[in-house]
């Protein structure tokens, strides 16, 4: 045969054989660090409005991981699709994960080891032309760990031909049934209840008529991370059933109204099944006692929309005259408060009774009584201008310039809002105080009435009041006067009014249950402005890396105090349990003041003296630190990464190192791999590497530095620093 007449016949089985090499139902393989990533369908060809899988392929290098939708430590792996026209992508259908570990042996997490297949619904649209071709794009993003963690990406695309009916592909459909099975089951033989305290969740599985299959091992996987992926349930058979104690996490919120995640079972959940989960998603039948509702709240301790007012952000503006007005408003609102509107027509019709049908003296009751607010008021203005003044002498001169300042603030202001939460009470026994004074007839009474009522408004007004203290420490006196005067006008002006138009009283709305709600309502204003101080406190600690994580675990101690007061040390409990639970108020109010409180600003270190100072990293700035004979300590980090903060914490707060650091004149460069930077990347692959953590020592004078191990210690990078100072 002549070689031309071999050519059709070559490219006829060149053409036969290319299904065998790369089946069109499955994407490139794109191996990044220790995990290889591959899209696969089991779809040979779709049709028009046909649903088919593609999956989503990791494998993973031995005792590497990757991370499920909740991670624990880590962050869950993602797909982000870029498909055609029409074409929709259902939300990742996760296979029953599994306890992952770091290189030591230490739970980090629920994840995924060697091969996992992560299924995804597409849906082709209804007006597909047959015979096309369809490109389906995805960027897959990933955290692997084992003793360092680097997060991985792939872009993958897989091209599948339209038909008028679909096809399959024979490659991967049993590789896919298989995946399927390992997704958790929506319903077995057994009935699932659960209920939860303050430190616990408790699920119960109960066997229905005719299941026979006991599962082992059980492991419950919280997909809200509602309990503690590190922490070890108690499991234990009971009435031919099971039942699971679950730690709740720290962060979890006890209104939490379901349970939701996977409880996996060693031998599955029928006969013949090996490991494989059963998809939880019930409500909590009983919360723990007072969990969900918090206590029944007494006068509630102020209002939202002042907390704009008088505080910081309305004096960062500039403007007195808009302070002035919201302050007004403020104490407009103050009268809807639980504690006040109640009284409000009372006293009006006090006014009336005691003055007949003489018009003129309703009025002079209302002023006088609106000069005992204002009076009560300007005392108050009064004392806290004289604290001020010794706060000032007690150098808090720079108000929101200290970070102190701030956090005190905002402290203040989170109490009065957990408060206005309904998490604990105040004031319980203002409403009985001065009852006395406000029977007395004639003027005196309407006076002490006008006092009266700031009194019992005081325990509600906190939250006004502190943005108010906010204002005294930040204005002149005169502005703090006029501040607190507007108030003042505020809260009386609807009695003033109602003396003048008694007849006006029928337009009120009938106090009620709609009371408490407002007052709820009204602490959202206040959590927003703890907010905005925490994010001043963000700018004034940037060059701490601790300083913020302290302050926000500081904001929980004070809420546990919070708590722990409102559901121990209020006055419905017995004597002992009060005092307990002031004790524990006052100590967790105390630990959360001790952590949370900013350290001061540390002045420029003497001679001899060494501060930790980072740098950010460049290839520009160890070249000039060894060109000025430095040494230079290179840390390639990241937020995400626990073995870096371990790392920092372990070796940065040893005395012995940063004496030698200082003694060698050390400059200390990071680059923050937190989020997605290409300089790091490319850096870290010079080196081939690919994770974190990575730490350099360069010697002034040579080029090459010296890598350290990923786990240090103090004692490790003392020994490196003598080696290259040879």
């Amino acid at each position: 045969m002549k070689p031309s007449r071999l050519l059709p016949f070559l490219a006829a089985v060149f053409a036969l054989s290319l299904p065998l090499g790369l089946s069109a139902a499955e994407s490139k393989a794109v191996k990044n660090g220790s995990v290889v990533a591959q899209l696969v369908t089991d779809a040979g060809a779709i049709a028009p409005g046909q649903s088919f899988t593609v999956a989503l392929r990791l494998q993973h290098e031995p005792h590497w991981h990757s991370y499920w939708i909740a991670a624990g430590t880590g962050y869950p792996t993602s797909l982000t699709w870029t498909l055609p026209d029409g074409f929709k992508a259902g939300d990742i259908q996760w296979p029953t994960p599994h306890v992952v570990k770091d290189g030591e042996g230490k739970i980090t997490g629920n994840g995924y080891e060697n091969e996992a297949y992560l299924l995804v619904e597409i849906t082709a649209p209804a007006t597909l032309a047959a015979g096309s071709t369809v490109k389906l794009a995805a960027t897959a993003e990933w955290l692997m760990c084992l003793t360092v963690c680097m997060p991985g990406e792939a872009k993958l695309e897989i091209s599948l031909p339209v038909a008028a009916a679909g096809q399959a592909d024979d490659k991967w459909a049993k590789t896919l049934a298989d995946a399927r099975t390992k997704l958790p089951d929506a319903a077995t033989g057994w009935t699932v209840t659960a209920t939860h305290d303050d430190t616990t969740a408790t699920l119960r599985l109960a066997p229905r008529p005719g299941t026979t299959h006991q599962p082992k091992e059980l492991h419950f996987f919280a997909a809200d991370g509602f309990t503690d992926y590190a922490k070890t349930a108690t499991v234990r058979a009971e009435n031919g059933g099971w039942v699971l104690e679950l730690p709740l996490d720290a962060a979890a919120d006890k209104a939490t109204a379901r349970l939701t995640g996977v409880l996996a079972s060693a031998n599955g959940w029928s006969d013949g099944s090996g490991y494989d989960g059963l998809a939880i998603d019930v409500p909590f039948t009983k919360d723990a006692p007072q969990a969900a509702a918090a206590p029944a709240a007494a006068p509630a301790s102020g209002t939202g929309p002042q907390s704009a007012a008088p505080g910081s952000p309305p004096a960062a503006s500039g403007s007195l005259f808009g302070t002035l007005f919201l302050a007004l408003v403020g104490g407009l609102v103050l009268n809807l408060m639980p504690c006040v509107f109640p009284v409000l027509g009372i006293k009006i019709l006090g006014f009336v009774n005691q003055s007949g049908s003489d018009k003129a003296k309703i009025v002079q009751h209302g002023l006088v009584f609106t000069v005992g607010v204002l009076v009560s008021f300007w005392a108050l203005a009064g004392a806290l201008l004289a604290l001020r003044a010794g706060g000032a002498q007690l150098g808090w001169g720079f108000q929101l310039q200290s970070p102190a300042f701030v956090f005190g603030m905002a402290v203040f202001l989170l109490v009065f809002a957990l408060n206005l939460s309904g998490l604990f009470e105040v004031g319980l026994a203002a409403t009985g105080v001065g009852g006395s004074l406000q029977m007395q007839q004639g003027y005196a009474g309407s006076f002490f009435t006008g006092a009266l009522a700031v009194l019992v408004a005081t325990p509600c007004s906190a939250p006004f009041l502190a943005p108010a203290l906010g204002a005294a420490l930040s204005l002149s006196a005169a502005e703090s006067l006029l501040v607190f005067t507007a108030i003042a006008v505020g809260l009386a002006l609807p009695y003033l009014l109602l003396s003048i138009f008694p007849s006006a009283l029928k337009f009120l709305p009938r106090p009620g249950a709609w009371m408490e709600t407002f007052k709820q309502f009204m602490a959202f204003p206040l959590y927003a402005t703890v907010g905005w101080l925490l994010w001043v406190l963000a700018g004034q600690t940037k060059d701490d890396d601790n300083a913020l994580l302290l302050i926000s675990f500081g904001f929980v101690l004070v809420a546990m105090a919070a708590w722990a007061y409102g559901r121990f040390g209020q006055a419905h409990g017995k004597p002992g349990k009060q005092f307990a639970g002031r004790v524990a108020a006052a100590a967790l109010l105390a630990g959360g003041l001790y952590t949370g409180w900013p350290a001061p600003a540390q002045a420029a270190p003497a001679a001899g003296e060494y501060q930790v100072v980072w740098e950010k990293w460049s290839p520009a700035a160890i070249t000039a630190a060894q060109a000025a004979g430095k040494f230079v300590y290179v840390d390639f980090t990241a937020r995400w990464c626990a073995t870096c903060q371990t790392n920092k914490a372990a070796v940065f707060h040893n005395d012995a190192l940063l004496a030698e650091f200082g003694r060698r004149g050390v400059v200390l460069l990071r680059g923050d791999w937190t989020n997605k930077d290409p300089l790091i990347t490319a850096e870290l692959a010079r080196w081939n590497r690919s994770a974190v953590p990575f730490n350099l020592l360069y010697a002034p004078g040579k080029a090459e530095p010296t890598i350290l191990p990923e786990l240090l210690t103090p004692g490790i990078v003392l020994e490196a620093l003598a080696k290259i100072a040879q």
